[in-house]
């Protein structure tokens, strides 16, 4: 349930795009009308109004899922704090110049915050990061973990590097089904391969007991 529920923004922004294809007329005049002091001229074409509509919608899910999380006296991770600084900063910017360029700049940052996250935790602070992300459920060996560690970054910053390429080499429209589904489904592979890695290595914690 949380893995669905951290990819809920992903899935309001494609679906909030791809509803504003079909429609971009009366969601040009709804944004104009509702949301045209956001933009700069005031005016929102009919080009960039998919596009801007599912920038809003994301700023918003972002923002849901922090006050569900706090309506329900749950901890709000720091990358979802991180997330909702970057996309309010660069959607805002998306909104203001009528340009989808700053939006699409948003997974690669995201990317590269959870790579950075990792490697300083790694490097400079000698933690087993990963480890303590599964709750200290799983032992492994530590060349095991640091292995893991690293691939991780090394996975995300090359999905920073994929993003940006599909997104300033194809059309909007193609990045952003990329988004939904080839970034999901290398995540998927990827987490799957390292599963099956970790499998070979982990033991359940002792619980003490003879």
């Amino acid at each position: 349930m949380k893995f669905l529920f951290d990819l809920l923004p992903i899935f309001l922004f494609f679906i909030s795009y791809k509803w504003g294809e079909g429609h971009k007329a009366a969601v040009a005049a709804w944004m104009t009308q509702h949301l045209g002091f956001m933009v700069s001229g005031g005016v929102v074409g009919l080009t960039e109004a998919p596009v801007l509509l599912a920038t809003v919608v994301v700023i918003a899910g972002t923002l849901g899922q922090i006050i569900t999380l706090k309506a329900l006296h749950k901890p709000v991770d720091k990358m979802l704090w991180a997330g909702l600084v970057v996309v309010v900063v660069l959607g805002g910017l998306t909104l203001w110049f009528h340009s989808e360029t700053f939006i699409k700049w948003k997974p690669t940052i995201i990317y590269w915050l959870m790579g950075g996250g990792l490697l300083i935790g790694e490097v400079f602070m000698k933690r087993d990061v990963l480890s303590q992300m599964m709750g200290g459920q799983i032992e492994a060996p530590e060349a095991v973990w640091r292995r893991l560690t690293w691939a991780w970054v090394l996975f995300f910053v090359g999905m920073g590097f994929l993003n940006l390429y599909v997104a300033f080499h194809y059309s909007t429209d193609t990045w952003v089904t990329f988004k939904m589904w080839g970034t999901m489904g290398l995540l998927l592979v990827f987490t799957l391969i390292q599963g099956v890695y970790l499998s070979r290595h982990m033991h359940p914690v002792s619980d003490g007991q003879s």
